[in-house]
């Protein structure tokens, strides 16, 4: 088994080093993919490797970021809990404060549908090569293409979730030929189709790689069901999004680790705990791009009321804390975001060990999906249950804890938002969050997305802010201004034009 996975380590270090990959080139030379590659196992399971390095790592050819701080700054700039830091861009100040243009550079796809093309090229050209390479098994090849498909899945549903409708190609970009004129497919059916993707990709998936770091840093059947569970929930699909939840929940897998003074060490410094579900695993070799964006040269901070309103501050007693929050999520006083720097309570990772992972999906998000959808069907009680059973293993303090009944599913509905935000702050989610719950009912829960707004806006930009706030459109990001131009099939988001 170790030698499997330094041969995989090596299969990576191996593309990082390289400046253009034939195999992973988005417009690649005609004939390149077929007739230079796809002949080995080998090959498909480099291709698959090349997938998970180009989610971890910017393209080296290309002035970029990574898929993390895509995701970080889609899920958190609007969500009321960010702040711009020392060395904030206009272009981020600008989302923070919902002033977004489509010249915003942050609105760039770019990187999404690079990956999404290396998922469709493994997903096309691998099962061809089962016919060349008599020592591919066809499970294992299945193990392969459920990787691709999930990933890929997870892409369109982010996209989704940021610009509404976008364009959907599911076929491999193999030769300069190939139309790239595409316009944009409803919401609806991008969600359908990442449904119809994860469904296989649960068939031919795996549910134990055999070690700690793959079972983690890999697609297993459980990431599967954590993202179908996600998916649902936007469908607002509830009992199916409780069956999905109930597959990693009766796995045994999981567990909560008790709140103690080792546990954000645990949980994140390390990574990889009964916690996790799936992570992107940086590396002191291949280090996260966090340690300057949050420390030093910070970009983003914890929002000033944080502390208090989200985590909650005992004045009578300063030793009381939840554990999530300060010296976890954020630093008091400097309002630092800690999560992905810390190495403890008490200290920092150096620059050379900042290696925290990206974390895609953890045990508690599909406890809390699952109270979500139960609250839904009208189940108060069993939603309040998870609620606080996660509360006492995180030490939540009484300030935070809200008194409901089973019967109040409005209520529940915000101590469930609530709770995520302590649960998962700065973890790429919050403005996600706010905008399924503000959109349930057709947008029955509006006023939960202007809340957060009011709350975060500056006095001067409040009217400002909560009337562009009141179309629904404008709650997704513009097409930019770069993608109009090289895609004529494509129509700018009505509230942008």
């Amino acid at each position: 088994m170790h030698t499997r996975i330094t041969h995989i380590l090596a299969i990576l270090l191996a593309a990082l080093s390289l400046s253009c990959d034939s195999y992973l080139d988005l417009r690649p030379e005609n004939g390149t993919v077929r007739q230079e590659f796809w002949q080995t196992k080998e090959d498909v399971q480099a291709a698959v490797v090349g997938i998970y390095s180009a989610m971890l790592n910017t393209p080296p050819s290309e002035n970029d970021l990574t898929l993390a701080e895509y995701i970080f700054m889609y899920g958190e700039l609007r969500g009321g809990m960010v702040a711009p830091g020392a060395f904030t861009s206009n272009d981020q100040s600008d989302i923070i404060t919902t002033n977004i243009l489509p010249s915003n550079s942050i609105t760039t796809w770019s990187q999404f549908y690079r990956i999404i093309n290396y998922c469709n090229t493994v997903i096309d050209l691998a099962p061809g090569v089962l016919e060349i390479d008599p020592t591919i098994e066809s499970s294992e090849l299945n193990n392969y293409i459920s990787e691709a498909l999930a990933i890929r899945a997870y892409l369109y549903f982010t996209l989704a979730r940021s610009f509404k409708d976008v364009p959907l190609k599911l076929d491999a970009t193999l030769s300069d030929g190939d139309n790239f004129q595409l316009p944009a497919t409803p919401q609806d059916q991008i969600f359908a189709q990442v449904l119809t993707d994860l469904n296989e990709a649960e068939r031919l998936s795996v549910e134990d790689y055999g070690n700690v770091p793959e079972n983690k840093g890999r697609i297993t059947k459980y990431a599967i069901n954590a993202m179908q569970a996600d998916v649902h929930l936007w469908m607002e699909n509830y009992q199916e999004a409780i069956v999905a939840a109930d597959k990693v929940i009766n796995s045994g897998q999981f567990e909560l680790i008790d709140a103690s003074p080792q546990w954000f060490n645990i949980v994140f410094a390390q990574g990889n705990s009964t916690e996790s579900i799936f992570e992107l695993q940086y590396t002191p070799e291949n280090r996260n791009p966090f340690y300057q964006i949050f420390l030093q040269q910070p970009q983003y901070l914890a929002a000033p009321p944080v502390l208090e309103e989200v985590f909650g501050v005992d004045f009578d007693d300063p030793e009381n804390k939840d554990v999530r929050g300060e010296r976890a999520s954020l630093v008091p006083g400097t309002n630092e975001i800690y999560k992905f720097t810390g190495l403890n309570e008490n200290q920092r990772k150096a620059l050379q060990e900042s290696d925290t992972h990206w974390f895609v999906y953890r045990y508690a998000d599909v406890l809390l999906m699952k109270a979500e959808a139960l609250n839904e069907l009208g189940n108060g009680e069993e939603a309040i249950a998870i609620i606080e059973n996660l509360r006492e293993t995180r030490e939540a303090i009484d300030q935070t804890q809200e008194f409901v009944t089973p019967e109040d599913q409005d209520n529940i509905r915000l101590y469930i938002l609530a709770e995520r935000a302590r649960e998962f702050a700065f973890e790429g989610k919050r403005w996600f969050d706010v905008l399924r719950n503000a959109r349930k009912n057709n947008y029955e829960n509006l006023d939960i997305l202007l809340g957060v707004a009011l709350r975060s806006a500056p006095a001067s930009q409040q009217q400002s802010i909560l009337a562009k706030l009141r179309d629904p459109n404008s709650h997704y990001l513009p097409i930019n201004t770069f993608e109009l131009f090289t895609n004529k099939a494509l129509t700018q988001n009505p509230f942008y034009n």
